[in-house]
């Protein structure tokens, strides 16, 4: 059986995040002015991701798709020839417009929401949302700061790993059964054991696409059950899993 064939890992999890939550994320990644947003080129990673999390059988919300006809929509008019008279461009405006808007105003309650949940509520304890390497017991190359990361760098990370392997043409018989319960109990027991592993030590040691995909399941799973925390350094660096409750 060829394993490029393999799909019988059918496992479903509701996304966590949005689709202004992607749209951010991309603006972010590619250094974009928020107010000159580059349509085709946003519209093309926008769809890459979404070509990426059917791929992993993940549930895809419905709003996910909307924002994908929305791109696709003002990609269109974007590359549409200028009307000759002035006053018609003038009333039709930038068809990017509402679009920026929407994600200003999602971005001003994401922060605002994030400032009061990183606030320590009473009688419960809050898992501290940073700190630095020398705290986690990392080398302290640099003053970086660790940043919880979001899904979309998880995928991104993940579908590094995988491209690694994609270019492999092997055919092999896999008899293996995985179970995610499974994968998801070895994931708690060696970051127990570790304290914090990178996200290369997590997958990358995995032979098998099949089984890399399953374990990157189990720690979606674990992520979204906040069992454990994907931090990484400001500047895009290497991502680390912890434990959400040190042992």
């Amino acid at each position: 059986m060829n394993e490029e064939q393999t799909t019988d890992y059918a496992i479903k999890l509701d996304i966590f995040e949005g689709p202004l939550d992607l749209l951010l994320y991309l603006i972010k990644k590619n250094e974009i002015d928020i107010y000159n947003i580059p349509i085709a080129l946003i519209t093309r990673q926008y769809l890459d991701y979404l070509d990426i999390i059917k791929s992993l059988n993940l549930d895809l919300a419905g709003e996910y798709l909307v924002m994908a006809s929305t791109l696709v929509h003002i990609k269109s008019r974007v590359l549409l020839p200028a009307p000759e008279d002035p006053s018609e461009e003038e009333e039709e405006g930038d068809p990017r417009a509402e679009l920026v808007r929407q994600l200003l105003e999602y971005q001003a309650f994401k922060e605002a929401a994030q400032e009061l949940s990183a606030r320590p509520m009473l009688e419960r304890d809050v898992f501290k949302r940073t700190g630095t390497l020398v705290e986690e017991g990392l080398k302290p190359d640099a003053d970086d700061e660790l940043v919880e990361v979001s899904i979309f760098e998880l995928i991104e990370a993940f579908h590094q790993v995988v491209s690694r392997l994609e270019n492999k043409q092997l055919l092999e018989i896999d008899l293996e059964k995985l179970s995610l319960t499974e994968i998801i109990n070895d994931v708690m027991e060696r970051l127990t054991r570790e304290k914090n592993l990178t996200f290369e030590e997590l997958l990358g040691e995995k032979k098998d696409r099949r089984r890399i995909v399953y374990t990157f399941l189990a720690l979606l799973e674990l992520v979204k059950l906040r069992m454990v925390k994907a931090y990484q350094t400001a500047a895009f660096g290497v991502i680390r899993i912890f434990p959400a409750v040190e042992s």
